[in-house]
C-alpha cells in the first residue's frame, strides 16, 4: 500500500463499523481514553498479538495491542502510525507505546495497568526524553528496570492485513518492533547509583486499573 498521509478506513481494509469506532477518535487524548478504557488482555489463555481488528473484536488488550489501535486511529487522522519500543533489564516486561507529535514535541499513547507507564503530554523535544520520562516509575521487585528505547517504527512499513486486520496473531510486526534499533538510557557505572522506590511508592505501585483472579497476573500488566 502506498504511504498515503491520511488513508481512508476501507483502505485499510477496516469495516465500516471498525472505521467508525476509529474515526470517532479524532484527538490523541480520545485514543488514550479509548484505549485505557478496554479491559486488559491479560493473556489468561496463551500469549497473544492481537491485530487491530482482533482488539475491537475482543474489547482487551495489553500494551503493544493498545498500541497498534492507536497508531491506527492516529494514521486514519493524518498523523503517522509509529511505535516505540521500551525494554527492561531481565525479570521485567518490555513496554510498547504510540507516538504522536504537536509543535515539534513528542507525546505517547500507551496502555498499563498501572499508574504510571501511561500517557505523556507531547511535550518531550526527543524520543529519548520522552522515555527518560518512564525511568523513576519503571520497577520491578524494588529495582528500577528500563534500560533502552527504539528509534521510532513506522508501521506504514508493514501491510495493513499483517497489523491492522489480521485474524491471527501479529508476531513478525511485533518482532520487528523487537529489533528497531535501541539505545541506552543509562550507563552501566550509572546503575550503582539507582536509588529503589520507597515505601510509599511501592504503595502507590499496589493500584492496579484492572484487577485478575489473581492479583500477581494483573500487576505483570
Amino acid at each position: 500500500m502506498r504511504r498515503r498521509k491520511r488513508p481512508a478506513s476501507g483502505d485499510l481494509g477496516l469495516s465500516i463499523e471498525e472505521g467508525r469506532v476509529l474515526a470517532a477518535l479524532r484527538t490523541p487524548q480520545r485514543v488514550q481514553e479509548f484505549v485505557a478504557g478496554l479491559r486488559a488482555n491479560f493473556e489468561q489463555e496463551g500469549d497473544t498479538l492481537r491485530s487491530v481488528r482482533g482488539v475491537l473484536r475482543h474489547r482487551k488488550a495489553h500494551c503493544i495491542e493498545a498500541a497498534f489501535v492507536a497508531a491506527c486511529a492516529l494514521w486514519l487522522h493524518g498523523d503517522p502510525p509509529l511505535l516505540m519500543d521500551l525494554t527492561a533489564a531481565p525479570g521485567d516486561s518490555d513496554h510498547v507505546v504510540a507516538l504522536f507529535r504537536r509543535n515539534g514535541c513528542w507525546g505517547a499513547i500507551s496502555k498499563s495497568n498501572h499508574a504510571w507507564l501511561r500517557w505523556r503530554d507531547p511535550v518531550y523535544r526527543s524520543l529519548r526524553e520522552l522515555a527518560m520520562s518512564y525511568f523513576h516509575e519503571y520497577f520491578n521487585n524494588g529495582r528500577k528496570t528500563l534500560r533502552t528505547y527504539s528509534a521510532s517504527v513506522d508501521l506504514r512499513r508493514f501491510p495493513p492485513d499483517m497489523w491492522i486486520t489480521n485474524e491471527e496473531n501479529c508476531w513478525d510486526v511485533g518482532a520487528a518492533v523487537d529489533d528497531a534499533r535501541h539505545y541506552r538510557l543509562i550507563a552501566p557505572g550509572q546503575m550503582r547509583w539507582l536509588m529503589p522506590p520507597d515505601a510509599t511508592v511501592m504503595r502507590a505501585d499496589n493500584l492496579l486499573q484492572y484487577e485478575s483472579r489473581d492479583r500477581k497476573t494483573a500487576r505483570k500488566y
